[in-house]
């Protein structure tokens, strides 16, 4: 039996954020991280300007032990890294998603949109589908191909 020190009617309702908010959640922010895709990014410490350039997000994960890695135009992000995300738009409007330890900011601002990247991972699906299909129907025909050849 579990011990629960709120009745029920009494929790608070888990938070709904659309385009702007502080994101605490480790999970949450990993989940909004993951689909980022190509990004330009500005790290600043004290708001002075360290490190901008631009990347793949090619991992988020979250592992105390590990660190977010910065190099190459690659991104390896761990949210352990952070306190917390704050999701806001810049001056231009464009959405931004700051991750916040102390005094550091590293700055992510998408460059890609993931509705026409779902799009073409949709578009990219069908078209291995349908080389795979072919392959395989290809496949058929030269094992009937042969089986003629070497019927008597």
């Amino acid at each position: 039996m579990s011990h629960d020190p709120l009745p029920r009617d009494m929790r608070l309702p888990a938070p709904c954020i659309v385009d702007t908010g502080i994101i605490v959640s480790k999970q949450d922010m990993q989940r909004l991280l993951a689909d980022l895709g190509r990004v330009r990014y500005i790290y600043t410490q004290d708001d002075n300007l360290l490190s901008e350039g631009e990347g793949c997000v090619l991992e988020v994960f979250a592992d105390p032990q590990q660190s977010t890695l910065v190099a190459n135009h690659a991104l390896y992000l761990n949210v352990c890294s952070f306190d917390y995300l704050e999701l806001k738009k810049s001056a231009e409007q464009e959405p931004c998603f700051d991750l916040i330890q102390d005094s550091r900011q590293l700055r992510l601002i998408p460059v890609s949109n993931p509705l026409q990247e779902q799009t073409t991972r949709t578009l990219n699906a069908a078209a291995l589908e349908a080389v795979v299909a072919e392959v395989l129907s290809a496949n058929w025909d030269v094992r009937i191909d042969d089986e003629e050849n070497f019927s008597f």
